[in-house]
């Protein structure tokens, strides 16, 4: 084995990416005077044309990645604000025509969970559906949960703390024929599979910058075009973005986004595969140990992330002996803070035991196959010893 790396082994790429060097260098030109620094909506002079000439140029960017009309893309401040936008916006706006029923799933991120939490306290009606063990919603389950009354259904594309796939290309044909808007949260989607807005099946979906290499605090929401989706701004103020988002544009932090989609279009299929080789790699590495289980559909499911539980083993003490040499988490990094089991986990029905036991490992475009051996040897050893300790003290 190669010499221990000076700081812990990052495997927590489904929390944050780090920004690519070139997107960081991208973006340092839009920020000082001898740069592209100006405010987009000052139309008055040279500084304002030049950012607004910016914003447009990584707008088209964005689009020409994942496959959309530029105008059909909001700029946010990343995938929660877009989803507050896409339930909450539909929901004002379409209230008053009697749509005030929504369908989701208890496996969501929680500004998806929060934000029709937070449309229940006002009379709004969900139907929470609970998916398999594999951890995938299935269209007949959409399908059985629609009412005359449905106005949105809102599942992510892939779950952030299990790495399963949701088929919203068969829900968005079904919907469309109900008059029933799709909303999908894609922020895990870029870069860990091939993605097509078009192709999605669905009529908003939100993205994050920070989940592709690219900055944090910047996203979008893709609002399509065609199918004429009724949104209530949730953010006033100045009437930027046609009105769905106000605020003055963070130039450097959408020329950002706009570079990590163009370093994405670069990288395509051969970092998902070579990421897909370290996740083979990674569990290879773990094969001396017994009571490992893979949490989530084994198939359906992007490389990029992979959550295991350690029978015996207490995932947050797992964690902590882990902390010094790899950095992985328990779940969403939304939720880092929280005791309680997984509401994923305990979604798909793992006891809490096993919930408990479990780490989520994520690998991404900076991610070596030395750093993938030196991780699954440390776990091996640091499972090992925690069950032993256990054992002694049974």
């Amino acid at each position: 084995m190669s010499s221990a790396p000076s700081r812990p082994v990052y495997l927590d790429y489904a929390a944050t990416t780090p920004v690519d060097p070139v997107v960081a260098a991208r973006m340092a030109e839009h920020l000082t005077l001898d740069g592209v620094f100006g405010n987009p909506a000052s139309r008055s002079h040279v500084y304002g044309w030049e950012a607004e000439e910016a914003v447009e140029a990584a707008r088209a960017q964005v689009a020409e990645t994942f496959g959309c009309d530029p105008r059909e893309l909001v700029w946010t401040s990343g995938a929660t604000e877009a989803d507050n936008l896409a339930i909450k916006g539909v929901a004002e706006a379409r209230a008053a025509d009697g749509k005030r029923h929504f369908v989701t799933s208890i496996i969501e991120h929680k500004a998806v969970l929060d934000s029709f939490c937070h449309l229940e306290t006002l009379g709004f009606e969900v139907t929470w559906l609970t998916p398999g063990p594999a951890g995938v919603v299935a269209p007949e389950q959409v399908a059985a949960a629609l009412r005359p009354e449905t106005s949105l259904v809102s599942l992510m594309l892939v779950n952030n703390e299990l790495g399963t796939c949701t088929d919203t290309a068969a829900m968005g044909a079904l919907l469309r024929e109900h008059g029933v808007v799709l909303h999908v949260d894609a922020a895990q989607a870029p870069g860990k599979l091939p993605f097509d807005l078009g192709a999605l099946g669905a009529d908003l979906v939100s993205l994050s910058a920070h989940k592709f290499y690219g900055p944090k605090g910047m996203g979008a929401l893709y609002v399509r075009r065609a199918a004429r989706v009724p949104i209530r701004a949730q953010i006033h103020g100045g009437g930027h973005e046609r009105g769905l988002r106000s605020g003055t544009l963070a130039t450097h932090q959408i020329v950002g986004m706009g570079a990590a989609c163009e370093r994405l279009r670069e990288e395509g299929r051969a970092e998902t595969e070579r990421v897909a080789r370290l996740r083979s790699r990674f569990l290879d590495g773990l094969a001396s140990l017994s009571g490992l289980h893979v949490n989530g559909d084994p198939t359906r499911r992007v490389p990029g992330i992979l959550n295991l539980a350690f029978e015996g083993v207490d995932g947050e003490a797992l964690l902590m002996a882990l902390a010094p040499d790899v950095a992985c988490s328990s779940g969403s990094a939304c939720n880092s803070a929280a005791v309680e089991p997984s509401h994923v986990l305990r979604g798909i029905g793992l006891d809490d035991a096993l919930a408990h036991a479990s780490i989520r490992f994520s690998f991404g475009r900076f991610t070596t196959a030395e750093e993938v051996d030196h991780a699954a040897g440390i776990l091996v050893e640091r499972v090992s010893r925690l069950r032993a300790s256990r054992a002694r003290t049974a």
